[in-house]
């Protein structure tokens, strides 16, 4: 089955050659990956550039410049594959990562597949830090995850059966993860890998933070993600009632 891989790109050059290392070394031929620039101020577009000729997998794209959901839905749009990877710009992906959660697919209930995280230094070394899974209690659940994300983008694969459920993401999300996952549970099942399959980066310049917003800002936040439900559940009725059209 083909893989596509959506990376959202806002000036990675630092560490996007190690990421884009760890990707292609495990895909096939057939397989892609779409990066969505948004910025590239630090002077990376070049190297984006020398990249993608030397690769022919790797596809760089315009972003629409409208914030890192926005911009992980226009990398979502322009894939192709099967599977669809997300992947962050400055990771890195451990060598049994694909082969692991492509495995997990081979159940067609399956709809995504989430995997634990290494938590690392700018260098890659780990911090010792607990897990991804440890600090969030990651586990399905729409009102667990309402409460506690589990659904790390950069740890997340999806089948392509949900991008006309899942876009256009909606203005009031501020996490495109999460509403893939819930998307993922309302139609399916969730698969969980409780092994590390990425190092996740954390440094200065990371777009996502471990930490919380104000208690007032955490509300607002979770009252326009329950309003945003209701249209998510509008989505997938409509897609079984398409899918039972095809199968007639």
């Amino acid at each position: 089955m083909k893989i596509s891989v959506a990376m959202a790109y806002y000036n990675g050059g630092m560490y996007i050659e190690e990421q884009m290392d760890t990707i292609l070394t495990q895909l096939s031929e057939q397989d892609e990956v779409i990066v969505s620039v948004d910025g590239a101020s630090d002077g990376s577009k070049p190297l984006l550039l020398k990249m993608a000729e030397e690769d022919k997998r790797i596809h760089v794209i315009k972003g629409p410049g409208k914030g890192v959901v926005k911009n992980f839905e226009n990398a979502i749009r322009h894939c192709s594959g099967e599977i669809i990877y997300l992947s962050d710009q400055d990771d890195i992906w451990k060598p049994d990562k694909v082969k692991k959660v492509n495995e997990a697919f081979l159940n067609p209930k399956v709809k995504a597949v989430l995997h634990d995280a290494q938590i690392v230094d700018e260098c890659g070394n780990p911090t010792g830090a607990e897990g991804l899974f440890a600090n969030r209690g990651s586990r399905k659940g729409i009102l667990k995850n309402l409460i506690k994300n589990s659904y790390v983008g950069c740890c997340m694969a999806f089948r392509r059966e949900l991008i006309p459920v899942i876009c256009p993401i909606p203005k009031e999300m501020y996490m495109h993860d999460y509403w893939i996952g819930t998307a993922a549970e309302y139609m399916g099942e969730v698969c969980f890998i409780k092994e590390p399959l990425i190092d996740y980066r954390r440094h200065s310049s990371n777009v996502t933070q471990m930490t919380h917003g104000s208690m007032s800002f955490m509300i607002k936040k979770r009252i326009d993600i329950v309003r945003c439900l209701g249209l998510l559940k509008r989505r997938v009725k409509e897609a079984g009632e398409e899918i039972e059209k095809v199968n007639g």
